[in-house]
């Protein structure tokens, strides 16, 4: 394998995982609006993905960063081009982190709803955002034959795109709910299974209609493979949570995740960016990379420090295990 594309490989599984572990984040947030029913539960809710939210979200640096590095072309295209999209994706994990940190400094009711508000809409925003941007990644944007994105901002805002956008939030807030399921204890525990079960057939309608756009347009056997293990992990995943066994459902609602980008990557290579105008003016894995003495370095830099950082990661899911529930929210002051 050259060094280009286990780099673009690489780049794949840090999307990916990023979004295997900020989609339950995503999820989490939206459902503070959705399944809480009053503000102990949604303290409850943000509890379940307290030790962990920041650091899923250091997944999303690394991605950016080996993108920047080992792609820089790709890079410049990209982050350009999806400009706006982009910096709509940052203020809202600016403020949803912020809001996360100061919900819980002053009683008032108003301050602490402003935050709760911030939660859900920062949550539910880039849920869709990325799911519009990877869309367009995929099938192609507007780029010139100087290989910069020739478009606007509303060119992103297709109907493919927007039925991506709509498909990653119900999944993620799908794989949030299964995740609240597993994580929490008493009544609120119950209705995210039913949540689940609900946002788990949604999701399979519409992953249904964009993976099988996709697969249509741009698939190959590769990504043929990949859109059967997410059908059938999504379908495996609603049989377990009707049995509630909610571990496996996680697993499993984790696994339709990955499959469903997988299939977005493998349609994708070897291009990094089509164009939609000419596709002689497509951005590709080999001509996008930075040179091999760069990529060689940076090999023997993420080779060892990549386990490392999972297995920290895993640790840290480890130790925080344990269910909670509103028995756990200590009264507010004065009651």
């Amino acid at each position: 394998m050259a060094l280009h594309d286990f780099w673009f490989l690489l780049i794949a599984v840090l999307w990916t995982g990023y979004f295997f572990l900020e989609g339950f984040d995503f999820g989490i947030g939206v459902l503070t609006k959705v399944l809480a029913k009053d503000r102990t539960e949604r303290r409850v809710l943000i509890n379940t993905i307290g030790p962990v939210w920041d650091g899923n979200e250091v997944w999303l640096i690394t991605a950016a960063g080996a993108t920047f590095a080992a792609f820089p072309d790709w890079y410049a295209t990209l982050f350009s081009g999806f400009y706006l999209p982009f910096l709509a994706i940052l203020v809202c994990l600016i403020v949803r982190g912020v809001a996360f940190e100061y919900r819980h400094k002053r009683a008032g009711e108003r301050w602490q709803r402003n935050w709760e508000h911030a939660i859900f809409w920062c949550s539910l925003l880039p849920a869709v955002l990325w799911g519009v941007a990877f869309a367009n990644i995929v099938r192609g944007v507007p780029i010139g034959p100087d290989k910069n994105f020739s478009g606007d901002v509303l060119d992103l805002f297709s109907p493919y795109a927007l039925l991506g956008g709509l498909l990653t939030l119900v999944l993620f807030t799908f794989h949030g709910a299964v995740f609240a399921a597993l994580k929490t204890a008493g009544d609120i525990r119950h209705r995210a299974r039913s949540y689940a079960t609900v946002l788990g057939m949604t999701s399979g309608v519409l992953a249904a209609a964009f993976l099988g756009w996709t697969q249509a347009e741009s698939g190959n056997g590769r990504s043929l493979v990949a859109l059967i293990v997410a059908v059938a992990a999504l379908a495996a995943a609603l049989v377990m949570n009707h049995y509630g066994r909610e571990g496996w459902t996680f697993g499993l609602s984790g696994v339709t995740i990955v499959a469903a980008f997988a299939l977005l990557f493998l349609a994708l290579f070897p291009d990094v960016m089509p164009s939609s105008v000419n596709p002689a003016w497509s951005l590709t894995v080999a001509e996008s990379a930075s040179s091999p003495y760069t990529l060689k370095i940076m090999t023997w830099v993420a080779v060892p420090m990549t386990p490392l950082i999972v297995a920290y990661q895993a640790w840290t899911y480890w130790v925080f295990r344990k269910r909670i529930g509103t028995h756990h929210i200590p009264a507010p002051a004065g009651h």
